[in-house]
């Protein structure tokens, strides 16, 4: 029960760090490589809540609005002007995430620090003591599945969006604004970015550069997935998996590449990995 549980904790987890870089790659069709710094912005935004003595728990939508309003700033100044030079947006966001982590570290300094978690201890599940903060990413993460799934099947914005993804001059001789939409897609990735570096903080700690691995697994998590969340959900399920029984029976440094060295196997057969597009 142990292992299982571990293996669905650490898919929910590699889920709610790529479903925001999935987000703006599904729209935008770049990828943001500042979403590391995304992850680390809201580690902080949890290490000030820290600091500031308040309830772990408001590190959550601190870490969203903090997103959104970074992303929106961003997507206004440095991604809107390049949606025309996609190969310019990447090298741009690399930039920007470079930037963004020596501000942080004049702010902050270097040291790693820690976070309070929001929930400590055990809990029984069927005979097994796990970790409950681990089981809350479970539930955290199957929630934010389930409502980006209603929110892009189910709302305006989601058949607007949807539009845009398969044929954007369409949508724009339809009057749809997808400049708006782009708009809101990238603020919605940052602040989910923001989100998920916040919630995995009590797991790893902070400091400037810990966005970077986590932005290796989420990129090549997202190239498999396609634009598809339903891909994204199996990539995280299967690659999570095999990368916790690869650490625990064969080596944990085999299992910290597993992901890497899976998705580009998947890439070779599968060039289009897990989507049906």
């Amino acid at each position: 029960m142990s292992l299982f549980l571990d293996i669905v904790s650490s898919a929910a987890i590699l889920y709610l760090v790529a479903a925001g870089l999935l987000m703006i790659f599904g729209v935008m069709k770049i990828i943001n490589f500042a979403h590391g710094a995304f992850l680390t912005i809201g580690a902080y935004a949890s290490l000030v809540v820290t600091q500031l003595g308040l309830s772990p728990w408001l590190a959550l939508p601190a870490a969203m609005i903090t997103g959104w309003v970074f992303g929106m700033a961003i997507e206004y100044c440095i991604v809107r002007p390049l949606y025309a030079r996609p190969l310019d947006a990447i090298l741009a966001t690399w930039g920007l995430g470079i930037v963004i982590a020596q501000v942080i570290t004049l702010v902050f300094g270097r040291e790693g620090q820690f976070v309070n978690s929001p929930l400590s201890g055990p809990l029984d599940v069927f005979g097994t003591d796990y970790s409950a903060y681990r089981l809350l990413l479970i539930v955290l993460a199957a929630i934010l599945a389930l409502a980006m799934s209603l929110l892009l099947t189910k709302t305006r914005f989601g058949l607007v969006t949807r539009a845009v993804i398969m044929n954007e001059e369409l949508a724009r001789g339809l009057g749809i604004h997808s400049g708006r939409v782009r708009f809101f897609t990238f603020s919605l990735g940052a602040a989910l970015g923001c989100l998920a570096g916040t919630l995995i903080t009590p797991l790893s700690g902070v400091d400037p550069n810990m966005g970077i691995p986590w932005l290796i697994n989420a990129f090549m998590l997202v190239m498999v997935a396609g634009s598809s969340m339903f891909g994204l959900v199996a990539a995280a399920l299967l690659f999570g998996g095999i990368q916790i029984l690869l650490s625990t029976y064969v080596s944990p440094v085999l299992g910290g590449i597993a992901i890497v060295l899976l998705s580009a196997i998947t890439l070779r057969i599968r060039p289009k990995g897990f989507s049906h597009d």
